[in-house]
């Protein structure tokens, strides 16, 4: 994965978060696992910055039928999990993409989709909104700003308009619209480095910014701190921010946002089937400490509970000010 595991390395040692948890007397356990997420590979209509994932259209890993069909044959016997949580890439440029989502909601699982809006225009996915209302998925998607040059800036030229157009397609079909019960939630990460802003101020602005502008309607906003991994790490370190970012998010650690962690509760499929406590530990390589840590090797998901998490010095990303997590700040 290019040089990105020595850049983890490297700030491993300088920042250790497991011996900041240690000082504080803090625990890190699995909680009985609620939500299996899905990373089904890194193909992707784009290539952001702040991507975790190394995503873009270049990408070739792709879960297959074998690995979704496994997948699902876990998640038949997982009575606890009642949330799936389908990502990327552009997880709906899979094959297998509606595979999942038929299959989960059969099951009687909620499922949400991951979405960079961009690919609802894309060439083969002219029925992607109508699917996606039919089967009542939630939207979960990417919008870093509502000011067209920040966007832009971070997801490259045109990315704005596109993703203005796909929300206004996505509220055609009843998305984010009132007594629909179809839910369209934005995301938020800043550009650069630092942490997100309060979360409720943030959506309000986007709410009214995006109503007066566009007519566009949406449930919630989700603020998310960038990770300092991948690409986005890279950045840092190429522009001697590196240390300066590691250090903003360790001196804002919050304790409060431990107990909500969505490793806790969530395990990570990677494309290829192997087992992570969430998408950034996959995407570092970092398996759940336990031998078994593949579909192929297990019984069971509800396995975990009460076992160690594997974490990394960007796991203070999670835990810096009102906390991340894929559902946006942790606390108040």
């Amino acid at each position: 994965m290019r040089n990105y595991t020595n850049l983890h390395q490297e700030m491993l040692q300088k920042f250790n978060f497991n011996h900041h948890l240690e000082s504080q007397g803090i625990a890190l356990l699995r909680k009985p696992l609620s939500t299996l997420q899905i990373n089904v590979g890194k193909l992707c209509n784009q290539a952001c910055h702040h991507c975790h994932v190394d995503a873009s259209p270049k990408r070739t890993e792709q879960m297959s039928r074998e690995t979704a069909e496994r997948l699902m044959e876990l998640l038949a016997g997982a009575a606890d999990v009642d949330t799936v949580d389908i990502t990327g890439g552009a997880p709906e440029l899979n094959a297998n993409f509606r595979y999942l989502v038929k299959e989960s909601t059969r099951l009687g699982k909620y499922v949400m989709d991951r979405c960079n809006l961009t690919v609802l225009l894309e060439p083969g996915q002219e029925t992607l909104a109508e699917f996606l209302a039919e089967h009542r998925v939630e939207i979960v998607a990417s919008l870093p700003c509502y000011l067209s040059e920040n966007v832009n800036k971070q997801r490259g030229d045109g990315v704005f308009e596109k993703s203005i157009e796909a929300l206004q397609l996505l509220n055609s079909v009843g998305y984010g619209k009132p007594n629909t019960g179809l839910k369209l939630n934005l995301v938020y990460n800043p550009v650069g480095g630092s942490l997100p802003p309060p979360q409720a101020g943030l959506e309000a602005a986007y709410k009214e910014r995006l109503k007066a502008h566009y007519d566009i309607e949406f449930n919630n906003l989700f603020t998310i701190t960038n990770m300092p991994i991948s690409r986005f790490a890279q950045q840092l370190k190429r522009e001697g921010q590196l240390d300066d970012y590691m250090a903003t998010l360790t001196q804002a650690f919050n304790p409060s946002t431990v107990d909500d962690l969505m490793c806790r509760s969530l395990i990570s499929v990677s494309w290829q089937g192997d087992l992570y406590d969430c998408d950034f530990n996959q995407m570092l390589e970092m398996p759940i400490p336990h031998p078994r840590n593949s579909i192929w090797d297990i019984a069971s998901l509800e396995q975990y509970h009460g076992q160690e998490i594997a974490t990394g010095a960007h796991c203070f990303g999670c835990t810096a000010g009102t906390g991340s997590s894929c559902g946006g700040a942790l606390v108040s």
